[in-house]
């Protein structure tokens, strides 16, 4: 792992991949980050070691670079970039809804480009990171990418066309889990329970869940059957959620996360 990496825009997103690259293996020494704030960059420099510099000398100096600004700042951020990145410099994208052409559009022709969409479990090496080639990204570029990302995680590649899905599905997937977490633990409160004893009880059952259903191979349907009793407190539960529309809910909220995704490539902000 020789190579220089460089992270343009790196707060909690960047700095997660920053350390889980260091944990991975990757030297300090190989690893650049840009930040707007100096004061930003002397954090990120005593924390892992790494050097802070413009973003003009990562362009200039790093084998891959990692944009992770958000997507409202991409386009601003490629102009400064376009006259210092050389064709053969593969770039990564953090940015959710932003399709590789528009990158390639801005770049020197034939730049290799990679998609991923990551979530925030990366501060915690449980992300699943989904990952995207663009026109003229090879096997190898991709493979990179993996080497990258598994630092912090899981990957998986997919083709461009699904990475709005994914964007809604997992990129913003924990923030659904956080508000059930939310909800749950109000109910747990209107049923008597104190507030540090029902959010203990819910997070426990979410691990405990979520392992299972990684682990046992079963589909959630088999799963939730076992839970479910005849004429029990869980088929009652079930019914009440049935019958206010969460599942319909559920679907319709991912539907907008999606064209929300869809809108960020068209610029609307």
């Amino acid at each position: 792992m020789t190579q220089k990496v460089a992270v343009l825009g790196t707060g909690k997103i960047g700095e997660a991949l920053l350390s889980g690259m260091i944990r991975a293996g990757w030297a300090p020494e190989n690893l650049l980050v840009t930040t707007r704030r100096p004061e930003r960059a002397e954090e990120l420099r005593s924390r892992y070691g790494v050097a802070p510099v413009s973003n003009t000398e990562a362009a200039k100096s790093a084998d891959t670079l990692i944009l992770t600004v958000k997507p409202q700042d991409m386009g601003t951020l490629l102009e400064e970039l376009a006259p210092h990145v050389p064709a053969e410099r593969l770039v990564i994208s953090g940015a959710a809804g932003i399709p590789t052409s528009f990158f390639e559009d801005r770049l020197a022709p034939n730049t290799p480009v990679v998609r991923v969409m990551t979530n925030t479990p990366a501060l915690v090496d449980e992300a699943m990171s989904v990952i995207s080639p663009g026109s003229h990204a090879t096997p190898d570029h991709l493979t990179h990418a993996e080497e990258i990302f598994g630092g912090v995680g899981k990957t998986l590649r997919v083709p461009e066309s699904q990475q709005d899905a994914c964007t809604a599905l997992s990129g913003s997937g924990p923030a659904y889990f956080y508000f059930l977490v939310e909800a749950m633990t109000d109910a747990g409160i209107l049923l008597g329970l104190p507030r540090d004893k029902a959010h203990d009880l819910i997070v426990q059952a979410a691990i405990g869940a979520a392992v299972m259903l990684r682990d046992s191979g079963e589909h959630p349907v088999k799963l939730r059957e076992n839970v479910t009793s005849p004429a029990g407190t869980t088929i009652n539960a079930i019914r009440e959620l049935e019958n206010h529309g969460v599942r319909a809910a559920l679907i319709a909220a991912l539907e907008a996360a999606r064209d929300r995704s869809r809108e960020l490539a068209t610029g609307n902000g």
